[in-house]
């Protein structure tokens, strides 16, 4: 017996990717600068009311940069400095204030927002108590059409699609 649970939720939390990118002539002065201004961006997000738990370096890059020219060897003409933070808020109606803080103390890469479930574990969890009561459904209904009664489980398995920004959980039950 094949059978899908379907549960719907409305997202609860919302995260932001956000960084600096800065160039300089050398790689000191490249992440100097970018690190102030991360410092000033992550300083905004906690008066924004971001807790400092919920504010996650995610990534940091140093890289150097090029000229070309036709026929001869890259010139070395600076560096570029990279630091990116996942940024996680419950106050989703606040997004757009958030991203105003972020631009205006020199966030200069932002992707998102991402909307999610804090704790998806219970909607997943009502997801397949839903397909397990319909399966079990089936299952008495196909043994009672063939003059039979379900007796006993024999085997379960589960394949699903994740939590999704549609606030849509499955679960499928064989």
């Amino acid at each position: 017996v094949l059978a899908t649970g379907e549960v719907t939720r409305v997202p609860d939390i919302a995260r932001i990717s956000a960084g600096v990118l800065t160039t300089a002539p050398t790689a000191t002065q490249a992440i100097a600068e970018n690190n102030r201004r991360m410092a000033s961006v992550r300083e905004a997000l906690k008066r924004a009311g971001i807790a400092d738990r919920d504010i996650q370096t995610s990534s940091i890059n140093l890289n150097p940069e090029y000229r070309y020219e036709e026929n001869r060897a890259p010139i070395l003409v600076g560096y570029r400095a990279s630091n990116e933070v996942s940024v996680r808020f419950r106050d989703i109606a606040n997004t757009g204030r958030i991203l105003d803080v972020l631009v205006a103390e020199g966030a200069n890469q932002i992707n998102g927002p991402m909307l999610m479930l804090d704790k998806p574990e219970e909607a997943m969890d009502e997801a397949r108590a839903a397909a397990l009561r319909t399966a079990q459904a089936r299952a008495t209904m196909y043994a009672r059409q063939l003059g039979k009664r379900v007796t006993r489980v024999l085997s379960i398995s589960e394949s699903g699609t994740p939590f999704s920004a549609d606030s849509m959980t499955r679960n499928r039950m064989l």
